[in-house]
Order: structure tokens, then C-alpha cells, then sequence
């Protein structure tokens, strides 16, 4: 990753937030992170990670994400079934790159940035 280039993370969840973050800057990843979108800095992120706590919901906080950052996104959820199916499903129709439902650990957290940047 460029050494400009940041993930965003959108979390309103405070020791979530915090955790994403420390796990990220661990593996070398620059980090501006959050409780609302409104965190990131004037250029664009690589890379956008938000919570979605709801499925009704997350239609207009992704269709708001994608008209302000011209990024992938990564949505995390404890609300989509776990699964390697249900969650690529849950992508495509949320049309995000990919879906991590919580709980996970730090490897799937990695692999599944790791995977979104490679994609993008």
C-alpha cells in the first residue's frame, strides 16, 4: 500500500473501533478511524471498513459511503449469517467488496483487507 494511502474505518462501537485499528497499524497499515464517516481526511481512502448493525439499514450508509469515497468497502456485521456463501451473497447484493460477519479474528481480518486491496 502506498505510504499516503489510509483504510478508513467507520465503527461507533469504541473498543471495536480501537481494536481494528491496533490490529491494522500492527500489520503496517496506515489507519484514520472513527464512529461516523466524517473522520477521514480530504484524499481518499484505499480502503473503507464500516460496521453495518443492521441489514435494513446498511443500504443507505453504503450507497453514502460510495458516493463520498471512491474505495472499496468492507463491511463488518454481527447481523449476516457466518459462512463463506452467506457472505459473498450479502456482498453482492449490498454491493460492497466483501462481508466479514463478527465475530472474527485478526487473521480473517487481514486476509479479508488484504483480499479488498488486492481487488481494487
Amino acid at each position: 500500500m502506498r505510504r499516503d494511502a489510509y483504510i478508513l474505518i467507520v465503527e461507533s462501537d469504541d473498543l471495536i473501533r480501537e481494536l481494528l485499528e491496533g490490529w491494522l497499524r500492527e500489520a503496517g497499515y496506515t489507519v484514520i478511524a472513527g464512529s461516523s464517516a466524517a473522520t477521514a481526511r480530504e484524499d481518499a481512502p484505499r480502503l473503507v471498513i464500516a460496521n453495518v448493525s443492521s441489514p435494513r439499514g446498511a443500504g443507505a450508509l453504503i450507497r453514502s459511503l460510495q458516493a463520498t469515497y471512491p474505495a472499496p468497502i468492507l463491511v463488518i456485521s454481527a447481523r449476516f449469517r457466518r459462512g463463506l456463501g452467506a457472505s459473498k451473497v450479502a456482498a453482492r447484493q449490498l454491493g460492497v467488496c466483501k462481508v466479514l460477519p463478527k465475530p472474527f479474528a485478526r487473521g480473517e481480518l487481514l486476509a479479508a483487507v488484504g483480499e479488498a486491496l488486492e481487488d481494487a
